[in-house]
Formats: C-alpha cells, sequence, structure tokens
C-alpha cells in the first residue's frame, strides 16, 4: 500500500506566520537591545511562541540573523538593476541606473543593514560568512557594471577594469551610503545625485558635469 503525504494549507500557512512573528519579534529587538544582549528566549516570549518552537521554525541566533539579513541579499531591485544595465547604451544611465538601484537596496533594509550590522556588527562567524557572502555578491554585481562600461568604451583612458572595479566600489558601495546617509544624515535623494554625479566623473572619459 502507498502511502500519500498529506500537505496542508493550513498548516503551512500557521507554520509561515509562527515564523514571521519569530523574525519580526527579533528584528524589534535585535536593533533596540543589540544582537548580544537578546537571548533565544527573549524572541520567543516577544513572538509569543515556545523556545522550541523558535529553534525549530528558524533555528539559532546566527540562523535567525542570516534569516533577517537574506531580503537585502536577494532584494528584487539588485537583478532589475543589473538587467537595465546591460540593456542601456548610455554610459552616464549606467551609472545613473547603478546608483538607483544602490540606493533602493540600501534604503528598503536600512534599519538593518545600519542600525544592526554596522553600528553594532555581530562577531559570529555564521553570520560573517553570510556577510562576507553579501559582500563578494556587491563587487560581482558592480563587476558586471564595470564590464558594460568597458564594453560601452565608456571608461577614462587611465582607468582599467580593476580600477573601474574599485572605484563604483568606492563611490556606490555600502560605505557610500553609511558615511552619507547614516554618519552625515544626508537624504537618500542628495546623496543618489552625488554618488551618480561623482563616479561620472571618475570614471566616463565623456563626462559632463552635472550640478549636484
Amino acid at each position: 500500500m502507498t502511502t500519500r503525504k498529506y500537505n496542508s494549507p493550513r498548516r503551512a500557512n500557521s507554520a509561515a506566520a509562527t515564523r514571521e512573528a519569530i523574525l519580526s519579534s527579533a528584528h524589534a529587538l535585535f536593533l533596540a537591545r543589540g544582537y548580544a544582549g537578546v537571548t533565544i528566549g527573549e524572541i520567543a516570549e516577544a513572538g509569543k511562541v515556545a523556545v522550541p518552537t523558535v529553534y525549530s521554525s528558524v533555528g539559532n541566533k546566527p540562523g535567525i540573523l542570516t534569516a533577517l539579513l537574506e531580503p537585502a541579499l536577494t532584494d528584487p531591485a539588485i537583478a532589475s538593476t543589473l538587467a537595465a544595465v546591460e540593456a542601456s547604451d548610455n554610459p552616464r544611465a549606467v551609472i545613473e541606473l547603478t546608483a538607483e538601484g544602490t540606493r533602493l537596496t540600501h534604503e528598503r533594509h536600512w534599519e538593518l543593514v545600519y542600525g544592526l550590522f554596522y553600528r553594532n556588527p555581530p562577531g559570529e562567524p555564521a553570520v560573517k560568512a553570510v556577510l562576507d557572502r553579501g559582500a563578494d555578491d556587491y563587487v560581482q554585481a558592480l563587476t558586471r557594471v564595470a564590464d558594460r562600461l568597458g564594453a560601452l568604451d565608456a571608461l577614462r583612458a587611465e582607468v582599467s577594469r580593476a580600477k573601474a572595479i574599485d572605484l563604483l566600489l568606492f563611490y556606490l558601495g555600502p560605505h557610500a551610503w553609511i558615511t552619507l546617509v547614516g554618519e552625515r544624515a544626508w537624504p537618500f535623494d542628495r546623496a543618489q545625485t552625488w554618488i551618480a554625479h561623482s563616479a561620472c566623473q571618475a570614471l566616463l572619459k565623456d563626462s559632463l558635469s552635472l550640478k549636484v
């Protein structure tokens, strides 16, 4: 006799809601008290679930933090920005699209990226591995932008492919947003305009001055 596995939509929905409650509670507690200052028991209490449920639904503390970070690493703006970059024949638009896309991903996840990972970074090796993966993915995305600019023959004569990647990371990487928006309190709009303008000036051989 064959046994057929039964999947209950109601049970799946309940499990998803439980997971969301745990992650939401952990997010609020981590931001309020820092990663090190929060226990699994406190996350369970805030999420109105039992401690074993936290472990079975999401995992340990590094697992919870990894789950919270995942939406930032897989934000759909990343793929749509790269698709727009590779479809554009305008070097300035390539950089402006990249500035807009990196702005969107940072703005959507700003509380977590700036409030937790930058201001009070967790020291867990498992979390560091996820952050390292995110940093690698960021560089790979900017490498595709550099390659598009190279294919358009848009780079200054002194800007090699490697230098283009470095400059894109300098102007469009996470620390640019953290410095301007987080530490210097610039609005995202102003930061995006300046970042795009400065990257164009540094990278493009036919850069025109933009009003910042």
